[in-house]
């Protein structure tokens, strides 16, 4: 009896034009813009808010001193005054009390974005160009990780006291789309995966992804 040997998915000896992949330009767009937006939070020392006891309105927080300086990792030379205007602006527009008096796991979360976003959004836009067979199992495993870090500050913001509901509107117009864009990644991706798993062991024709 016959016995068949099973597909093995190699590289393809031709990238696809990105052009044709146009969630993969969907995504290769965020992580050009996820790099230097991860590096402004890494070169910038967070303040702490003070609030006014006399005054409920959080418009008249002041900064006082730094609580989490995640600028630690990076020489000084890279900790520019832009970083510090940048977070100021937010600061007064969005009152992110993530960025005022942050809690033990939002730093950590901070550290993973140090240890992980960084190197693999910089493979991520070198991964997706090229059109490598990495690029999904790497998606499905940012995506999970994006999906839970930032579901856990939403739902954290929805607690927060003496916060309007614009306020809270304002900052989940921050945070959600950046859920919305994970999910979405998350079952693209395991779609991918799931289609590379089934065609290398031939259990599924046609195209590799």
């Amino acid at each position: 009896m016959a016995t068949t040997t099973p597909t093995t998915v190699t590289r393809r000896a031709t990238p696809r034009p990105l052009s044709t992949r146009k969630l993969d330009m969907l995504y290769l767009a965020f992580f050009i813009v996820h790099v230097p937006i991860m590096f402004w939070m890494f070169m910038t020392t967070v303040p702490c808010l003070s609030h006014d006891n006399d005054n409920d309105d959080n418009n008249n927080a002041q900064p006082l001193s730094s609580v989490v300086d995640l600028a630690s990792i990076l020489p000084s030379f890279l900790v520019s005054p832009l970083s510090h205007t940048l977070l100021a602006y937010q600061l007064e527009r969005f009152q992110d009390q993530f960025f005022v008096s942050p809690p033990a796991w939002f730093t950590a979360y901070m550290w993973i974005e140090a240890v992980y976003h960084v190197p693999i959004s910089l493979w991520m836009v070198w991964g997706l160009f090229n059109d490598h067979p990495l690029v999904p199992l790497h998606l499905l495993i940012f995506s999970l990780e994006v999906a839970v870090t930032t579901l856990t500050c939403v739902v954290d913001i929805s607690s927060w006291k003496g916060y309007s509901s614009a306020q809270k509107s304002d900052l989940y117009g921050l945070y959600v789309p950046y859920l919305v864009l994970a999910c979405l990644m998350g079952v693209d991706a395991f779609v991918r995966v799931k289609r590379q798993i089934l065609q290398s062991g031939g259990l599924e024709k046609g195209k590799a992804l």
